[in-house]
């Protein structure tokens, strides 16, 4: 769920952090706050369209089960979601992607039609289509659905 920019003259951890609409603690979250602003460096950035993701910062005694529960989601699709085994250690100071309000989520499988993904998550194929850039149906590709 995460992208790398290529950082280039002139760019300030303020500059990135605008162009990605985040923060530049979310930025030194995902980079362990480990960057060098040389141009030509990589940095990783959230890839995901902020209106389905908030960010949630991990501090000390969380466990994906009680940010799962907090955030009414399953906890192996939160893992799913964060690139992490549900088994994962998480530190304080990791970011974690959490479904906002009013969003579900689906990982495909093998074998899954569009109509059926539709169907599961009570809406039609247009709706998905028009609020998922593309949909190729491989396993573990991540569709996104937002209700009103």
């Amino acid at each position: 769920m995460y992208d790398t920019y290529i950082i280039k003259e002139n760019d300030t951890i303020d500059s990135i952090a605008k162009k990605f609409d985040t923060t530049e603690n979310i930025l030194y979250g995902l980079n362990d706050y480990n960057i060098d602003l040389i141009p030509g460096n990589s940095l990783i950035v959230p890839k995901i369209n902020n209106k389905y993701f908030d960010y949630y910062t991990i501090t000390k005694g969380d466990t994906l089960y009680k940010i799962a529960t907090d955030n009414n989601i399953n906890p192996t699709l939160l893992a799913d979601l964060n690139g992490l085994n549900e088994t994962d250690y998480i530190y304080p100071n990791q970011v974690l992607l959490i479904p906002k309000g009013g969003t579900i989520l689906y990982i495909t499988a093998m074998g899954d039609t569009l109509e059926e993904i539709a169907k599961g998550l009570n809406s039609d194929i247009t709706e998905l289509i028009s609020q998922n850039k593309n949909i190729y149906l491989q396993p573990e590709q991540l569709i996104v659905y937002k209700y009103e």
